[in-house]
Parts: C-alpha cells; structure tokens; sequence
C-alpha cells in the first residue's frame, strides 16, 4: 500500500494505491493553505477507502522544484508519517510527475513551472515504450535561455503545466506552431501518477530525505551574498 502526495504548486494532490490499482485519489487546484487541508484530506481520504495508517507500507512525495513553503508542508508530512510508521520514502520529481502528463504525446515534453521574473522550473522528457525518460536534466533557467535550445526543434513540443499567459505568449513567439499547451485537464500534476511511479522504488529511511528546490530561496540567496562580502 503505498500513500503519495504533492504540494508543490497549488495543486494538493493525494492517492492510494495498492497492488496496481489506484484505490483512490483526491486532487484541488486552488490557491489555499495546503497546511491546513493536507492531513484532513489524508484521513478523509483513508477512511473512504478503508485504509488504516498500518496498512500504508511506503510514502511518496513530490520532492521539487516548487513553491518553497508547499514543498516543506508536503515533505514534513511525509517524513514524519514516514518515520512515525518506520516506512520508506519515496521523493519523485515534480517537473517528472508533470510530464506524465505527456505520456501519449509522440515528441519532446516540456514540463514548466513558474518561478517568477520570466524564470522557469524546467525538465524536458520523452515517452518511450511507455515509460517517461528525463532527456535534459530538471534545472532553474531563464525562459528565454530555455525556448533557445529548442528553437532547432522541427517537431512538435508539448509544454506541460499551469502557466502565466505572459510564458504561453513569449513560447508561442520564440517556436510558433511547433509550441502545444496541454489541455486543462492536463496542466497540474495527479498524485495517481506519482503512486504509480513509486510502485517499484525501494525509496530511503525519512531521516535522510530531502527536498530539492533547484534555486535557493531569495532570502537564503542574500544571506549567502552578504556572508560572501565580509
């Protein structure tokens, strides 16, 4: 039995998933307090389905990029879950869990998250035998540094995530007609997807884990910078 969740964004995402089967899920996509509303939604989502917290063998969470403070809610609640039940953890990508998305998509997939300032949380993947592949590494880049290694692109790319109309106006200049936008039921990550890509990870002790921002928060940025000058 395996509990997956993502804070990362403004999606609140949970799943259950036990021997194949998605036993149940419960996914928002508002911008509210996922402090508030993640562990009610656990227990009421274990209780519809009948799920005691000994029942649940191992934890999946989306380990970043994204919002620093969803990000922190999300993993704190799913190492002390973790280590609370002496239960693996399992941290899967957030840009990765986007780009299942794309799953049946026949090209390169751009899975995009906002990070202000025109700058992106990126990752770009591609299907194979029907298994998602991470064919540039998850980094934080300047859009426009981004839309340049692709621009020799002669195929279709489909950017997936909920984007700002600015990021979907400056993609749709720099590539034109190559540039697809997933639909709006496929712009925000499902926990259904990342219990799925936990199935056969072994995962790590919740001591050890760790999320990964990919960007320094700006305060921790100019803490650094001032260490530096003195």
């Amino acid at each position: 039995m395996i509990l997956g969740m993502d804070t990362s964004s403004d999606t609140m995402t949970i799943a259950l998933f036990n021997e194949g089967v998605v036993l149940g899920e419960y996914t928002t996509n508002l911008k509210k307090n996922h402090s508030v509303r993640l562990l009610p939604a656990i227990a009421a989502l274990m209780e519809e389905c009948a799920v005691k917290p000994t029942d649940i063998e191992k934890i999946a969470v989306a380990k970043g990029p994204g919002s620093y403070t969803g990000l922190r809610i999300g993993v704190t609640v799913a190492k002390t879950m973790a280590w609370d039940a002496g239960i693996p953890i399992v941290g899967i990508s957030s840009l990765a869990l986007l780009a299942e998305n794309g799953l049946y998509f026949p090209g390169k997939v751009v899975a995009l998250m906002d990070a202000r300032r025109m700058n992106v949380y990126a990752g770009v993947y591609r299907a194979s035998d029907g298994v998602m592949k991470n064919i540039v590494a998850d980094s934080h880049i300047a859009l426009t540094d981004l839309l340049e290694q692709l621009t020799a692109e002669k195929e279709a790319i489909l950017f997936v995530g909920t984007l700002t109309e600015q990021i979907r106006l400056t993609v749709t200049e720099v590539l034109g007609e190559r540039a697809v936008f997933s639909q709006a039921d496929y712009t925000y990550a499902r926990a259904s997807s990342l219990v799925k890509l936990a199935e056969n990870m072994d995962g790590e002790p919740a001591d050890n884990f760790v999320p990964d921002y990919l960007k320094l928060a700006e305060a921790e940025s100019k803490w650094l910078e001032s260490r530096g000058s003195e």
